[in-house]
């Protein structure tokens, strides 16, 4: 049974892959400017594939130490860049971010002053999120993390959008062919 699932798996990625490596575009600008991008390497066989519909939800944060940018952004920035780099167009990029932890963490949706009322300092992570928006990243916080975390709808950046439950976001992403990071 398992060779013939092994079998069906390969002979369904011949059908479907493009083969070729996909060309970096070294002089596109960056969709995120200030990130980088992922470095080339010689030989490497799995590039970004600009006919590929990149449907990607990331979720699960990682830990920060307050005043510093949440290293999950960073990384979506270099994912984001790459895609570009590769030619992917916007209209294949389908990618959210779902904040939506329990704890200190999902503060950085706050705008700059709700963070500095709270924190006595700003919130490193603003200008990496607008960033991340006009680049076409999707924004969303959990409501319920919110209510947990005693933050007001009116101190959410306006970047982000506010649901209801991530883990319906979650859900429903995934039921719509979402691929989950994290």
């Amino acid at each position: 049974m398992k060779k013939v699932a092994l079998g069906l798996t390969a002979a369904l990625v011949i059908a479907s892959g493009s083969f070729g490596p996909a060309k970096a575009q070294a002089d596109k600008p960056l969709l995120v400017p200030g990130s980088s991008v992922s470095k080339d390497v010689p030989g490497a066989r799995e590039l970004p594939d600009p006919k590929t519909d990149y449907k990607v939800v990331f979720a699960d944060g990682q830990d920060a130490k307050p005043g510093e940018i949440n290293p999950m952004l960073p990384t979506i920035a270099t994912y984001v860049n790459t895609l570009g780099k590769y030619g992917v167009p916007a209209e294949h990029r389908h990618i959210i971010v779902m904040f939506h932890q329990r704890s200190p963490e999902i503060d950085m949706v706050m705008t700059n002053e709700a963070y500095r009322e709270r924190y006595n300092r700003d919130n490193p992570n603003i200008a990496l999120l607008h960033a991340l928006k006009q680049a076409g990243v999707d924004l969303r916080v959990c409501g319920q993390g919110m209510l947990a975390r005693k933050i007001d709808s009116k101190q959410v950046n306006p970047d982000i959008q506010i649901d209801l439950w991530a883990l319906t976001t979650l859900v429903n992403l995934q039921l719509q062919g979402y691929a989950r990071i994290g």
